[in-house]
């Protein structure tokens, strides 16, 4: 696999591949037969044909986490599906920044994302990466940045003699010939969090990404754990300690979207915090974002909505009046019913529902065996435009099952 990796990599670090490479427009998989032949036609060789040609699609996938930039970079599909998304990294750098750190390692450089935007800010950056491939991309991605250097080395062999600041992103998933495996104890990881710990008890500022799911008990004592979601999709929580970690923050939800950035925070640690009131489910209901339900805050964000849970162990939130809140989503409460399969089939046909939306939590129902049971040949039929467009969310309020009928609210 990691050969497969090279030879789509080495061809492309040529002068000829670089400039076939850049000569090509934006990727569209319908013209890439024919530019594939076109190409082959020209006299290039099978090889390099097949490296510009999946680098160009690498690119355009990478305009989703990188923007413009992606035009000018380096990737591999591992990579770009582990790298940073640059405005996520953008904040990394600025927790450096702010702290007055000069010389961050970063440990486990992976494409050079968050060594971009650290050497962006004019902070000096020695990139650490173990495998070769990735690091060649590396440096290839850091070309712009003359106080960046990517070292190919094992990241925990590195000397850190004038280094103040480390960044990580240790690797979470082990490869083998059958493919990759996700990781989920943090001592297993590579580097192992032990080893993130014993560069915060240096004394040096540390930051480490982690995988957003890690359990609150491998979160350790003395460090600020961040999870970031991006346009609603939960990416990662940083963990920050010493000079990088601020003040009265043990845990923060942040929230990057369109409308900018919004964050919750507490000072209490994970088994703390304030405790919400269980109510019924009424008015309006309020689906967290994934990272405060991540973080632990689903109780903060409720007291701030002056609303309640609906079972303590579930996430959703109720409230009578309506409120806007960057911290979850709204929902206008439509009716409440029993989960019964039989009547939910009656009530979607009643009421000429062709379009369903299926939210759940707490439940082990699977939304599309559902959808496929309510809608029995909806994909067939091609009669569903023009019927009704429903949501339903299903919960678990005690031992009770139940089927909320709700619908979006648009808040300005």
């Amino acid at each position: 696999m990691a050969d497969a990796t090279q030879d789509l990599i080495a061809p492309l670090l040529t002068s000829e591949g670089w400039e076939l490479l850049a000569s090509l427009g934006p990727y569209r998989e319908a013209e890439a037969f024919q530019q594939n032949a076109a190409l082959r036609k020209a006299g290039h060789s099978p090889a390099l044909v097949s490296a510009v040609l999946t680098q160009s699609r690498l690119r355009t996938k990478a305009e989703g986490k990188f923007g413009e930039f992606a035009r000018q970079m380096i990737f591999t599909p591992a990579g770009l599906e582990q790298s940073t998304r640059l405005p996520v990294a953008a904040r990394h750098a600025e927790r450096f920044l702010r702290a007055g750190i000069k010389h961050v390692a970063d440990l486990g450089c992976g494409l050079g994302a968050d060594s971009m935007a650290l050497a962006s800010l004019d902070i000096r950056v020695t990139a650490v990466e173990q495998d070769e491939t990735t690091a060649a991309c590396a440096t290839m991605n850091l070309i712009p940045f003359p106080n960046a250097t990517v070292v190919h080395a094992d990241a925990t062999t590195l000397s850190l003699e004038g280094i103040d600041g480390v960044w990580l992103d240790p690797a979470r998933r082990s490869t083998s010939t059958s493919g990759t495996r996700r990781i989920w104890d943090p001592e297993d990881f590579s580097p192992p969090m032990s080893f993130v710990e014993s560069l915060a008890k240096s004394g040096r500022s540390v930051g480490v990404k982690m995988g957003p799911g890690i359990p609150h008990g491998s979160v350790p004592a003395g460090c600020e754990a961040q999870w970031v979601s991006m346009g609603g999709d939960v990416t990662e929580v940083a963990l920050w300690f010493n000079a990088v970690r601020r003040p009265g923050v043990r845990r923060a939800a942040l929230l990057l979207g369109a409308q900018g950035a919004a964050e919750i925070t507490s000072e209490e640690d994970f088994d703390g915090g304030p405790v919400a009131p269980v109510g019924p489910v009424e008015g309006y209901l309020y689906e967290p974002d994934g990272a405060v339900i991540r973080a632990g805050l689903v109780a903060d964000v409720a007291l701030e909505l002056d609303g309640h849970l609906v079972d303590e162990h579930i996430a959703y939130i109720c409230a009578a009046g309506l409120r806007d809140t960057p911290f979850a989503r709204a929902y206008r409460v439509l009716e409440v019913m029993p989960y019964n399969v039989k009547a939910l089939k009656s009530w979607v046909k009643d009421n000429g529902i062709g379009v369903l939306d299926i939210k759940k939590r707490g439940t082990s129902v699977t939304p599309e065996e559902l959808r496929k049971q309510l809608l029995p040949g909806a994909k067939s039929s091609g009669k569903n435009a023009a019927k009704k467009t429903a949501t339903l969310v299903l919960t678990r309020i005690g031992e009770d099952r139940v089927a909320i009928s709700v619908e979006p609210v648009q808040l300005p």
